[in-house]
């Protein structure tokens, strides 16, 4: 089976979503899987105006029937309706576009973060909701617009572990992802730096060269007990840093790595992970 087959690709019409379409289209052919496109109205959004002239249910359905018009015209070139089916829904963007994830049973959710203010203040933003509501993979990326996709002949993958237990689901689907889509795997774990580590073991005689070699010994072991074969960087320094200088360094397609498994709050979308999703010069799949 398959391990993406369905694509959901939330949009709001914007010049980012507009750009992201050339993403969307090339996961759909790298993985063979079935693009739907989807919009939420929000129907909270009547005027004063209109509230003084109509009754709210007329202008509510009215709200739906522009936003199903605008939907269905909306990249028709690029994703025909035919073959590219439209979803619409109405309320709160990111706790819809949660429910038509769970309920269509989706692989995998594409969406764009949008550049300056909108990029840095993502936490507030519809995608990081998403981010941490929905159970399936999530896809940002960098800043769309100026961007382009890397031609199909480039496919090279990165997969940020910590070795937590949360790290083999991490590393199986990678892996998956990996084999299915003809790509280039590399691990990636960041070990902090020998000066901070001298720091903080010199009271109790630790070695700090022990670092690197333990974490390879454990990322051996895990590779053995998940049956993957995947190229192994160590990166030194604090996560954050080490990882996006890593990610500046490979040249890679998208950078993968694990959201925390416990929604709400500060539940999936933990800091380093919304660090990463907002500062990445690649695109990140966050599982």
């Amino acid at each position: 089976m398959a391990v993406i087959s369905k694509i959901l690709f939330p949009v709001d019409f914007s010049p980012s979503c507009v750009a992201m379409a050339a993403y969307v289209k090339r996961a759909a052919t790298v993985f063979g899987a079935k693009i739907f496109l989807a919009y939420v109205v929000d129907l909270m959004s009547h005027n004063a105006l209109e509230l003084y002239v109509r009754q709210a249910p007329d202008i509510s359905e009215e709200h739906l029937q522009i936003g199903r018009e605008k939907l269905d015209s909306f990249l028709a070139r690029e994703f025909p309706v035919a073959d590219c089916p439209r979803l619409l829904a109405s309320g709160d963007a990111a706790t819809e576009i949660a429910q038509l994830a769970r309920d269509g049973r989706f692989d995998l959710i594409i969406m764009p973060t949008h550049a300056g203010r909108f990029r840095r203040m993502l936490l507030g933003s519809t995608t990081s909701k998403v981010l941490n509501e929905v159970d399936c993979p999530v896809l940002t990326s960098q800043h769309a617009e100026t961007i382009s996709p890397r031609p199909l002949a480039h496919r090279e993958v990165l997969c940020a572990i910590d070795l937590s237990l949360y790290s083999r689901k991490v590393l199986r689907f990678a892996s998956k992802v990996a084999d299915e889509a003809n790509c280039k795997l590399t691990i990636i774990h960041a070990v902090k730096t020998q000066e901070s580590l001298r720091a903080e073991h010199a009271l109790d005689g630790e070695c700090p060269s022990t670092a690197e070699s333990e974490a390879r010994r454990r990322i051996v072991e895990l590779q053995g007990a998940m049956g993957t074969d995947a190229a192994v960087h160590i990166a030194a320094g604090h996560a954050k840093g080490a990882l996006l200088e890593a990610a500046r360094q490979s040249d890679a397609d998208v950078l993968m790595m694990g959201r925390s498994p416990q929604s709400g709050g500060f539940g999936r979308l933990r800091d380093l992970t919304y660090a990463i999703a907002r500062d990445s010069p690649c695109p990140v799949l966050s599982i």
